[in-house]
């Protein structure tokens, strides 16, 4: 873990120190003097050598220290700047990992254990369809159709159930309340299914293949012999035992939160983390742009130690110390 937190956060200071645009500058603007320029990058301590700049960076990284931002809202603090944004985020990538998971997976499961019959051949190039289909196009599409949905099906998306909108932020204050708990349910539910298009995609795929591999082990050969029921054969033997090449898969679904959600958030109008890391990148906001990128990098790094307990709860015979129980 340590390796890898540290070497994430020095390539993050090179790229944004030697990339082309200057902090100052942007703070600045384009009317700005020399002399209004250099005071600022003295404010900022780009006059500093840079190895002490590299320094202080990740002192104040690894102490929790973020500071202000520099670009997108200065003087605000980063802390107070993610607390705002990562709600929506969280909320968008929650439900992104759990509507393919209840959707995907169990169709995949269901071809698995019907192959080659119609509603196989159905689930199946439904999925490839699905899977195919670019997230920025298909949020595009979802808008427009969403926006004549009266015209389309006869009612209205905006009003139904709930009223909302459906490019606007979705409002998580007060979750508790049914009422608006399903407003913000319904609010996030288009991007959503666009972020995780691809991931119902790939459930459905590798869940029918896995299906179909397990269904055909010995020990299910065995089971059938000895008079097992079919029904306990599948949920003990066969669901257990596919679900072990799917934990990757469903775990690593869980970095939507990261990258996935920049260009969705965009059409959506979310305004989340990936908006905010969008525009802190644009204007080399080192402090904000340095603190989300740790975050990510400890959350990448944390989901991968869930998919290593996943695996020691899912199959017996992996060992925490990795040896075989």
């Amino acid at each position: 873990m340590i390796p890898i937190v540290f070497f994430g956060t020095t390539i993050t200071f090179v790229i944004l120190r030697m990339g082309p645009i200057d902090p100052a500058a942007a703070v600045i603007g384009a009317s700005g003097d020399t002399e209004a320029y250099q005071s600022v990058r003295r404010s900022l301590g780009l006059d500093q050598p840079l190895w002490l700049q590299y320094v202080d960076y990740l002192r104040d990284l690894f102490t929790l220290q973020f500071g202000y931002s520099w670009v997108v809202n200065r003087g605000r603090p980063v802390w107070e700047l993610i607390g705002v944004y990562a709600p929506r985020t969280i909320w968008l990538g929650f439900w992104s990992v759990m509507l393919p998971l209840f959707v995907g997976l169990p169709l995949g499961f269901y071809a698995g254990l019907n192959p080659n019959t119609l509603s196989d051949y159905v689930a199946s190039f439904g999925g490839i369809v699905w899977r195919a289909m670019p997230n920025f196009w298909l949020a595009v599409i979802f808008v427009a159709v969403l926006t004549q949905s009266e015209q389309l099906f006869g009612f209205q998306w905006e009003s139904w159930l709930v009223e909302t909108n459906i490019v606007t932020p979705p409002d998580l204050s007060e979750l508790w309340v049914p009422r608006n708990f399903l407003g913000a349910f319904k609010a996030i539910l288009p991007a959503a299914l666009v972020l995780g298009s691809a991931s119902m995609g790939n459930e459905m795929r590798i869940g029918r293949t896995a299906v179909l591999e397990t269904k055909n082990e010995n020990y299910v050969e065995t089971a059938r012999a000895k008079g097992v029921p079919g029904r306990k054969i599948v949920y003990k033997h066969v669901f257990r035992n596919a679900l072990i090449p799917l934990v990757p898969i469903i775990t690593g679904e869980a970095f939507l939160l990261l990258g996935g959600s920049v260009l969705v958030e965009t059409v959506f109008s979310i305004n989340g983390l990936g908006y905010l890391f969008y525009a802190a990148t644009i204007n080399a906001d080192l402090p904000l742009v340095g603190s989300l990128m740790f975050f990510f990098i400890l959350l990448s790094v944390g989901i991968n130690i869930v998919q290593d307990l996943l695996y020691t709860l899912i199959d017996p015979r992996v060992g925490y110390g990795g040896e075989g129980a």
